[in-house]
């Protein structure tokens, strides 16, 4: 949530009054409470960035749907979903936000850019792309700040306290965006002295001898990166993890072949891409949010830094260092 929303609401929300009857005017703080809540998806996460307490969120919440005659939240697994009635009054709070934010410029009169922006991503996807896009972000919008949690799983249906998710594959999402990003590819490497001490590989065939390092099996959860390794179902697992900076730095240290990000091995030189006509898997990176977090002019500019910096990295990504 924007701090300027918050801010607003730390100084002006006082208890709930009485109930008021349907057909009142809504409350423009219960609207930016809803707005909390209806980004977070948790009563605790909009509690937290309003510094209000869970009562008085749920006091206000309870207040607004008495005013607006019907439920604007509905339980779900692991937090709140906005209604259909929610989604019209959250337009309503968004309006309410934007014309206090339209009132905050910086010393040459322009809209200044303010907020938290949370992300979860892939880890090389964390740090080649999503950073630098969130530090091009930040430099210009110094008020901006972007939270990135590195994860490999799915795009998860309740994006309780995220604003973005980047994932592998195309997702299946309800009450959300998917926008494809782009592809990037997947190489076969090894370590020159490993390489040097054990041979290198000349057919797929060839491949069994050799150790695979590589995601832990029973714990991946991306059916795009589980199939990845269907080249070469005989290779035996060497050093196997949840992260793949630890795939990269194990393939260094001689661990066995590893099944790598192009964009990731190729910076290092000490790294040999093997059978590249053989072994390339291209997978293709989405991006995951709520539409109407995408209409929060942080998160919007954060979601476009990212989508030029995948464009721009485009031959890197798929192997063309």
């Amino acid at each position: 949530m924007a701090k300027t929303a918050g801010a607003i609401c730390k100084n002006a929300l006082v208890p709930s009054p009485a109930i008021e009857p349907p057909g009142r005017r809504p409350s423009a703080d219960d609207l930016l409470v809803l707005l909390a809540v209806g980004r977070s998806g948790r009563y605790n996460t909009a509690a937290e960035e309003l510094g209000l307490n869970h009562t008085t969120i749920s006091r206000r919440i309870a207040a607004l749907e008495q005013t607006l005659g019907g439920r604007v939240l509905a339980r779900v697994a692991g937090g709140w979903e906005l209604t259909d009635l929610g989604r019209e009054a959250l337009s309503a709070a968004e309006a309410v936000e934007s014309a206090v934010r339209s009132l905050t410029v910086d010393t040459g009169g322009r809209r200044t850019l303010e907020g938290v922006v949370r992300i979860s991503a892939t880890d090389g996807f964390s740090a080649y792309i999503a950073a630098p896009a969130a530090a091009e972000v930040q430099r210009a919008h110094p008020r901006v700040a972007v939270e990135i949690v590195a994860a490999t799983r799915r795009a998860t249906q309740q994006r309780s306290g995220l604003d973005v998710e980047v994932v592998v594959g195309e997702p299946k999402v309800h009450r959300a965006k998917a926008i494809r990003l782009g592809d990037y590819c997947l190489g076969l490497y090894g370590a020159r002295g490993y390489l040097a001490e054990h041979g290198t590989p000349a057919s797929i065939a060839d491949l069994a001898r050799y150790p695979l390092v590589y995601f832990i099996d029973s714990m991946l959860q991306v059916d795009d990166l589980d199939v990845a390794t269907s080249f070469a179902p005989a290779m035996r697992e060497s050093v196997t993890s949840t992260n793949v900076f630890v795939h990269v730095e194990a393939t260094r240290a001689a661990a066995g072949l590893g099944l790598l990000p192009c964009f990731m091995a190729d910076r290092h030189e000490d790294l040999v891409r093997v059978l590249p006509a053989d072994v390339a898997v291209q997978l293709t990176y989405w991006l995951v949010t709520r539409a109407e977090t995408l209409r929060r002019p942080e998160v919007a500019a954060v979601v476009e830094a990212i989508r030029t910096r995948v464009a721009n990295q485009r031959e890197v990504l798929l192997g063309g260092r």
